[in-house]
This record gives structure tokens, C-alpha cells and sequence, in this order.
């Protein structure tokens, strides 16, 4: 068993690094996505999408659902007389909720998604979810979120949802003031919130995890509240805790062997846990997560990679290829740079590494064919062009879909940057 070592950080970490700000033409997927994620979390919760065809069609291709399938979300569409002013858009969407909770009874949460559509239109879906609640309450809430794609990209969906939900969390009661309880935020596959549930339990920290499984379960939230970020796309969620009183926790993100035992590592710290009992409980899943991680290394070490702005994950998953894959970062792209919330991840860069915020494609697809990288991170509209030039590709928005944090996902990331170079390889045999 090999002992705990604590993260180093080298004198040329790159916290201070010059950024590259570029504003320009923009590749982003719609806010929409979210939801994709954030229905399967929340089991009682509906997801109604006020927009367009185009919307719906974009969910359910997003989705793949199932032509059996009955999924907790759908969009109530804006058509014509909507866009002419020839119906009371407000009237229609009533109707729309009111046969949706007649038929689906088990709904008792519905979110009223805002899109690209009804916000041109100025469809005030804060004063429509007021009024759906006051009627339906307390059988159903009814809250409401932006989930547009206009100026934001996808993954803020999620932070929208959640930072939504913050104001409707109970307050913790004066009684446990003096117990402080640690709360994940953001949205985890079931099987790694069960993983961090039992590692949790077994250093002895009492967790809760937000958003929660059912819509009941909602966890109390005040002073005594200590959070961990799960997902660096989180800004807004977090402004909301601290204004209820919570503490974030810094930490690097839970990717790797490296970022889940720094991470774990801060909420035990945080609760008293001593450093035998942390090595004792991590210990095994550290040393499954590195020998995993070994036959992973040896394809990728040396290897570059360019990272195209899209989710936000871009600075943790840098991180993790280069600190423990052994690649090489040619340019690192994100959408919006949180220096608090990315300042441990930043710290552990290796230092002359490029960073850019915000983007301008074209100037940046001429950086790319300039480093002829040997694997580009982008976005679906990107990927086959890059391929047809001959750069091999892997979508960022699978990063987002597969579950990939943690001890047990530390080897499946991996395989997620090896899959397309194997790829490549058969290809040219």
C-alpha cells in the first residue's frame, strides 16, 4: 500500500499565466442538453421545454430516446400564432401543464425550461412557474430556468437547474448548527454518487449529494454546510450557496487518481478525518486506479492534445492527461475560466501550457492545424472536418455524458482520449 502524498505543485505552476481572451466566431451546443442528464438524477422531476420543434427534435436526438420510451421531459411548442401574438402564450402553457400533470400524477417537480425561442418572444416564465406553483402546490413545485443557448454554452444548463433550486432548499434548523454536513454538488452518475457515498461513510463524513434522487430529499442548507464542486461548470450554483451561508471547499476536480484523492482529501480534512484513516480507506482504490491507469499510460504518454473550448471540464481534463497519461498540452481552450474554482486545477499545470478563454474558431482551427496535435478535443461540428484533414478527434460532449469521475471511472477516461488513437491506428494498418 503506498502512503498518502500530498499533491506538489510546482514553482512554475501556471495560476498566473497570461490567458489568451479571444471573442469571435463561436461552435457551442445548446443549453437544452442539460436536461439530458438532470432527468435521469431527479426521478420525480419533469423537464418542459418551452420552444420550438427545433428544441424537440434537438432532446430527442440528444436523448436517443426509445420509441417505447416515456421520458420525463418534452416541449410545449411555440408555433405561429404563438410568434404573431394571436394566442395568449401564457393561457396555452397552462393548458399544456395542466394535461401533463393529469396525466403523469408521479411528477412533483416540473422545471419550465426557457429557450432561444420564448425568450425572443419575452415570455416570462418566472411569473408562469409563480403562478403553476401557487395552483398545483403542494403536490407539485414548479420552478423555472434559462436553458437557451444564446451567449452561454452547454453545460451551463445544469448550473441554471441547480442554482434555481437553491432558494427552494429547507433551511438547516438552529439545532445543527453546531454539526456540519458535507454537500457534493453537481450532477453525478448513480453509480459513482454510490462510490462516494461508501468511501464517505467509511471516513466517517456525513454527505448529502444536490441535486438528490427524488424531489423529497432536498437537503437542508445553512452555515453549518460545507460543499465539494463535482462539475467546474458550477459558478452560479455555487454564488447561491455562499449567499445561504454555505462553505465551499477547495479542491481540484474528481478525475484520476490524482483529483479524487485531492478531492476526497479536502472533504476530510475539512471534517477531522486523520491521515491513517484517509490512507487506510483510500488506499485500494488508489492503487486499483493506478495500475488501471498504467496500461492506459503507455499508448498516451508523449502524445499531444489540443483542447477546443466547449464544457468547461477542459482545465480538470488537462490536468489529468498530462499529470497522469503523460501528454502533452499544445493549447487548452475553455468557454469561461473560474480562476477561485480552477486555481488548484491551474496549480498543477505543467507552466508554459497555453490557455485561452472564450473563442474565436477560425483563429483557433489555424492553431490546431498548426500544432497538428495527435488528438483534438472539440465539438461535434468541428470533429469531421478536423478528421477529414486528417487529425483524429474525440467529442468533448461525450466527456460530459459518460460518467468519468472518480477511482473506478479513473481507467474509462483514459480509454475515452485512447479510443480514438486505436481508432486510427487499425485504420492505418
Amino acid at each position: 500500500m503506498s502512503p498518502v502524498i500530498p499533491l506538489r505543485v510546482e514553482a512554475s505552476a501556471c495560476q498566473d499565466m497570461p490567458v489568451l481572451r479571444e471573442r469571435g466566431q463561436r461552435e457551442v451546443f445548446c443549453g437544452l442538453t442539460g436536461i439530458i442528464w438532470l432527468h435521469r438524477k431527479i426521478q420525480d422531476a419533469f423537464f418542459l421545454v418551452v420552444g420550438s420543434r427545433t428544441c424537440a427534435h434537438l432532446l430527442q436526438s440528444a436523448a436517443g430516446v426509445m420509441i417505447f420510451a416515456e421520458p420525463r421531459f418534452a416541449t410545449a411548442i411555440i408555433d405561429e400564432r404563438d410568434l404573431a401574438g394571436l394566442a395568449d402564450a401564457n393561457e396555452e402553457l397552462d393548458k399544456v401543464v395542466q394535461r401533463l400533470l393529469s396525466r403523469r400524477p408521479e411528477i412533483k417537480l416540473l422545471f419550465l425550461v426557457g429557450s432561444c425561442p420564448s425568450e425572443v418572444i419575452k415570455l416570462d416564465l418566472s411569473r408562469a412557474a409563480t403562478r403553476l406553483s401557487a395552483q398545483f402546490s403542494p403536490q407539485v413545485r414548479v420552478l423555472n430556468y434559462s436553458g437557451s443557448g444564446i451567449e452561454t454554452t452547454f453545460t451551463q444548463g445544469e448550473d441554471a437547474c441547480l442554482a434555481a433550486l437553491v432558494p427552494e432548499l429547507p433551511r438547516a434548523p438552529q439545532a445543527a448548527a453546531e454539526q456540519p454536513e458535507l454537500l457534493v454538488v453537481g450532477t453525478l452518475a448513480d453509480v459513482v454518487e454510490d462510490q462516494f457515498q461508501r468511501l464517505f461513510a467509511e471516513l466517517g463524513v456525513p454527505v448529502r449529494f444536490f441535486p438528490p434522487r427524488r424531489a423529497g430529499d432536498m437537503p437542508a442548507i445553512g452555515p453549518q454546510t460545507r460543499y465539494l464542486l463535482a462539475q467546474p461548470f458550477l459558478a452560479d450554483t455555487a454564488r447561491a450557496l455562499d449567499s445561504r451561508g454555505a462553505q465551499r471547499l477547495a479542491a481540484p476536480f474528481p478525475l484520476g487518481e490524482e483529483g479524487t484523492t485531492a478531492w476526497l482529501k479536502a472533504g476530510a480534512s475539512a471534517f477531522g478525518v486523520s491521515e491513517q484513516r484517509f490512507e487506510q480507506v483510500t488506499a485500494g482504490p488508489r492503487e486499483r486506479a493506478r495500475s488501471a491507469l498504467a496500461r492506459q499510460r503507455a499508448l498516451l504518454s508523449s502524445k499531444s492534445i489540443f483542447f477546443f473550448p466547449d464544457s468547461q471540464l477542459e482545465i480538470p481534463l488537462a490536468r489529468f492527461v498530462s499529470r497522469e497519461l503523460g501528454m502533452r498540452l499544445t493549447e487548452v481552450g475553455t468557454p469561461y475560466l473560474h480562476r477561485q474554482h480552477l486555481s488548484e486545477e491551474l496549480a498543477l499545470l505543467p507552466s508554459g501550457v497555453q490557455l485561452s478563454e472564450g473563442q474565436h474558431v477560425e483563429q483557433q482551427i489555424d492553431r490546431c492545424r498548426s500544432s497538428r496535435p495527435d488528438i483534438v478535443v472539440c465539438g461535434l461540428g468541428l470533429a469531421n472536418p478536423l478528421e477529414a484533414e486528417g487529425l483524429t478527434t474525440k467529442w468533448a460532449i461525450e466527456l460530459v455524458f459518460t460518467p468519468i469521475q472518480g477511482y473506478e471511472q479513473a481507467a474509462d477516461l483514459a480509454e475515452l482520449f485512447s479510443r480514438p488513437l486505436n481508432r486510427r491506428l487499425r485504420l492505418a494498418a
